[in-house]
């Protein structure tokens, strides 16, 4: 809407002018007699209000901003914001950038000082036009310096889908809409597959222009420039064609994944073929949050174990049938540690440490390793933090070097251990078939873009002893409750991980069954054992 043009009724009649409050009142006083012998008077400070603003003052911003909005007057709207710079750049950017020819702005009762209300805007964009209406909401303040009551400016007034940096565009799309679909052949949609939709965004925005379709035309949300989230599409104005892209999900398998996170508030989980590194299902709950299952950032807990005892079976310190100390207790580093409920093994072997997850047996060996034998480990035998070319972007696992009790820490998945299911699932995977394949998610042929390859491949006989130890957890450890029923070659490994201020820890799993590994954590949710083993068992059950 052109500035200048008439405003909307907005909830009733909103009136032209919207006088400012909160001005202090300037007074007068007389001189003290000196000098010549005039009287001066001088003005006094004007006064600054302070505390919440009033109902009344709330009414007077939030209206003030909404009806000069309203008008396409985003001068005039950003006065009434303490960021009148952000604001005129924003609001203006919604008339031109995003085609906003007309909005109506219908506000709600207030909560407090928060303001409601509903936006139905008019989007023209060439001989294409739409509606469009959602719900928004603002926060009137009281200004510090002035005292006046303002609306506090942030991106999500003009629309809730708006982060810093975020701007709203109409246009022909940069990236033509894709068909997704499985590895047979079945489409795959948000719809169908609510939890894929971010993975979905950001396959058509990275493979839209290779999959050979046309743009459409669409109101979108465009990230700034370095955000790993994609763009979003609000509301399409003209539909586009489709190419199709063709992925390595198993439809049948990311259904039962979803399924088996849904009756968590925060859970995550990936399936991948150990075969060829296909990545088979990836699951998020919730559906529209964080997708912790391939970008997320969190210490493994003791399913590191695994990365940890195919560096003390190479170097010698360790071998499944052979005696190693499970002590209450071991310090290193300043440190004490000790295993679950402070439970020993008198006599054992590392095979049972393994199964029964023992710290104390992990961090006894710290004496003999060097600083950086953990991440060279990681990263030679399992390609952990190889820069992953998987299709999407991911965080691909890091194990830093560290020293004295952190080093020690590393060890069980502590100190600086960096890790999600995704990088999880690919330890396990690396386990069954004996060596490294980078996870894809999208085929190379689409491409031909470069796998990260691991410097080396785990010997034979270290392959073996690892698929022996995830086995006998699998069976008869600490993995064994949630394997139960399991049939086929399968091996599994559990972990918890104690994170600052959370009363609980974040529950681990990996594991692997024929030609199916998968891993999941859940937050703040206790023992891996009884909170992931359940997810990755049900996913392994699915996948045959």
């Amino acid at each position: 809407m052109r500035s200048g043009a008439k405003a909307a009724v907005i909830g009733g009649v909103f009136t032209a002018m919207v006088g400012a409050a909160g001005y202090g009142v300037y007074g007068l006083t007389s001189g003290d007699g000196s000098g010549d012998g005039t009287t001066t008077t001088t003005a006094a400070q004007p006064e600054v209000k302070t505390g919440p603003p009033s109902a009344e003052e709330i009414r007077e911003a939030s209206e003030g901003f909404l009806t000069a909005w309203a008008a396409g007057e985003p001068a005039k709207a950003a006065e009434f914001t303490d960021d009148s710079t952000a604001a005129t750049k924003a609001l203006t950017g919604y008339r031109e950038d995003a085609a906003v020819e007309k909005v109506t702005l219908q506000p709600g009762a207030a909560t407090g000082a928060k303001v409601p209300f509903g936006v139905t805007a008019e989007v023209v964009y060439k001989k294409d036009r739409a509606t469009v209406s959602y719900d928004s909401s603002l926060t009137v303040v009281r200004d510090e310096t002035t005292g006046k009551a303002l609306v506090r400016w942030e991106p999500s007034v003009v629309h809730p889908e708006l982060g810093e940096g975020d701007t709203l565009v109409t246009g022909e799309s940069d990236a033509p809409p894709i068909k997704a679909l499985d590895r047979d052949g079945e489409e795959l949609t948000k719809e169908d597959h609510p939890q894929l939709a971010e993975v979905l965004a950001s396959l058509r925005e990275r493979y839209g222009d290779k999959a050979g379709g046309k743009p459409a035309v669409e109101l979108a949300v465009e990230r700034e420039k370095g955000d790993e989230q994609p763009d979003k599409t609000l509301k399409v104005l003209a539909e586009g064609e489709p190419g199709e892209l063709r992925t390595t999900i198993d439809a049948g398998l990311q259904s039962a994944a979803e399924k088996a996170v849904a009756n968590r508030s925060k859970a995550a989980a990936v399936a991948i073929k150990p075969s060829t590194g296909e990545i088979l299902a990836i699951a998020n709950a919730p559906a529209d949050g964080f997708n912790v299952a391939l970008r997320g950032s969190l210490a493994p807990g003791s399913t590191m174990k695994v990365v940890t005892s195919a560096m003390l079976l190479e170097k010698g310190l360790a071998s499944p049938s052979k005696a190693h100390p499970c002590p209450k207790y071991h310090s290193y580093g300043g440190w004490k540690f000790q295993n679950l409920d402070k439970f020993e093994i008198k006599g054992g072997t590392f095979a049972q440490s393994f199964a029964a997850s023992c710290n104390t047996a992990f961090i006894s060996q710290a004496e003999e390793l060097s600083d950086s034998d953990l991440g060279k480990t990681a990263r030679d035998l399992f390609g952990i933090g190889l820069d992953w070319q998987t299709g999407v972007v991911t965080f691909d696992g890091a194990v830093p070097t560290q020293k004295d009790a952190p080093m020690a820490a590393s060890l069980i998945g502590q100190g600086g251990v960096r890790m999600n299911p995704l990088t999880m699932a690919s330890v396990s995977a690396t386990v069954k078939s004996g060596v490294f394949r980078q996870p894809v998610l999208v085929p190379v042929s689409v491409d031909n873009r470069t796998l990260a390859k691991a410097p080396r491949t785990m010997s034979a006989g270290t392959a073996d002893a690892l698929r022996g130890l995830m086995r006998l957890t699998a069976t008869s450890g600490t993995a064994a409750e949630a394997m139960a029923g399991l049939g086929g070659d399968i091996g599994g490994k559990t972990g918890s991980a104690e994170v600052d201020g959370q009363k609980k820890p974040n529950g681990w799993f990996t594991a692997y069954r024929n030609d199916v590994a998968a891993a999941a954590v859940v937050p703040a949710a206790g023992h891996g054992g009884k909170t992931a083993g359940p997810i990755v068992a049900e996913i392994l059950r699915a996948g045959g």
